[in-house]
């Protein structure tokens, strides 16, 4: 699993024009991609590590502010760009297999306390935030062994 954390003041993800997903007050824009390999143990050590990381003010977590999070699908995180311009997209998991995964790491974030918004999975969505810091934190749970 490999997500892209950005801290943000503002955030939203909208599908054909409408809102479907906003940070009520400053948070965490997550991005969240699935490979191939990964499982619903993968996913939760992922969000209790999304949970518990002290990126936010005054070195506290989204756990210890009652930060809110906005999580977002994305496929792309997992191009492969090594050969040619054209990005591939071998390493993503299919739609299939990577919703369900997608929709635990959400449930997971909520089960540990989080207020979680969310994009719609396959769905061209229009994603806004305002970058605070900037502070952008990439998670790949291929570099945990």
């Amino acid at each position: 699993m490999r997500v892209v954390i950005q801290r943000a003041l503002e955030g939203s993800v909208s599908v054909d024009g409408q809102v479907v997903g906003a940070l009520p007050s400053p948070g965490l824009v997550i991005l969240a991609g699935i490979t191939h390999d990964d499982t619903a143990q993968i996913v939760e050590k992922v969000a209790a590590k999304v949970w518990g990381l002290r990126i936010l003010a005054d070195e506290r977590s989204a756990s210890d502010s009652h930060a809110p999070l906005l999580v977002i699908s994305q496929f792309t995180l997992y191009a492969g760009t090594r050969k040619g311009r054209r990005p591939t997209w071998n390493a993503a998991a299919p739609g299939p297999v990577s919703e369900p995964l997608v929709e635990h790491f959400v449930e997971q974030l909520r089960s540990l306390g989080a207020h979680v918004e969310t994009g719609v999975f396959g769905a061209e969505m229009r994603v806004a935030l305002v970058n605070d810091g900037p502070m952008t934190i990439i998670i790949d749970s291929d570099t945990w062994q």
